[in-house]
């Protein structure tokens, strides 16, 4: 798979870093010559340019890539190489990097952007994730499709300790995805049974939450 990154620092270098490790083919592109730093990624490809630019984005042939990710520190950049990606190039996929969780809201379809990080968030996220049990927690929000990854820890009290996944009825726009259960991850099968202490990650509607979170925190009835 090619990937492009526009902005070359800190994170840009690392996600590239983790890409190559996976094997994937790797373009950064940056047009401040400080951060073209060839010896702390060597295995990828290198261009200096700017990311806001057709004549660049030809350079950088972007129209063969597979994924473009914007994770420059500034949001106006990452949305124009975001809508530039996808309108001009037909990239398939588009993640794109949110510095100020104000402009959160600009990240979707219209600009382009099928996959919206934003760090603050997700670290809060986490950081809710980590602490909660019975508790809705986005973990990140799909812009293409209008979806969310999100994650709730099956509470003792739940009506659906024990029940199986096939036997629930489940809201509709939503899917589980993932099953963590200590330190197994579990891809679920309709006879497998949902046990108190779960980690469970739904891929939902944003109309659909509420529904789900209500599900899954219903008490038994005692007695």
């Amino acid at each position: 798979m090619r990937v492009a990154i526009a902005g070359a620092g800190a994170v840009g270098r690392s996600i590239a870093g983790e890409l190559l490790e996976n094997g994937h083919e790797v373009l950064l592109i940056d047009k401040a010559p400080t951060a073209i730093s060839v010896e702390r990624v060597p295995q990828a490809e290198w261009l200096l340019a700017d990311a806001c630019e057709i004549t660049s984005l030809d350079e950088a042939a972007l129209q063969r890539c597979n994924v473009v990710i914007a994770a420059t520190g500034d949001d106006k950049v990452n949305l124009v190489v975001s809508l530039l990606a996808k309108t001009e190039y037909g990239v398939p996929r588009v993640v794109a990097r949110v510095n100020n969780p104000k402009n959160e809201w600009l990240f979707n379809e219209a600009w382009g952007v099928d996959v919206a990080v934003s760090t603050p968030r997700l670290m809060s996220a986490l950081v809710e994730e980590a602490v909660s049990v019975g508790d809705l927690v986005r973990l990140l929000r799909f812009s293409h499709g209008d979806a969310n990854l999100v994650e709730l820890t099956l509470p003792p009290e739940s009506a659906l300790a024990g029940t199986q996944v096939g036997d629930v009825e489940w809201p509709e726009d939503t899917s589980l995805v993932t099953i963590i259960r200590g330190t197994r991850v579990l891809t679920p099968s309709q006879e497998d049974s949902l046990e108190a202490g779960d980690e469970l990650l739904f891929v939902a509607a944003p109309a659909r939450e509420e529904q789900l979170e209500d599900l899954l925190s219903v008490r038994r009835e005692d007695g």
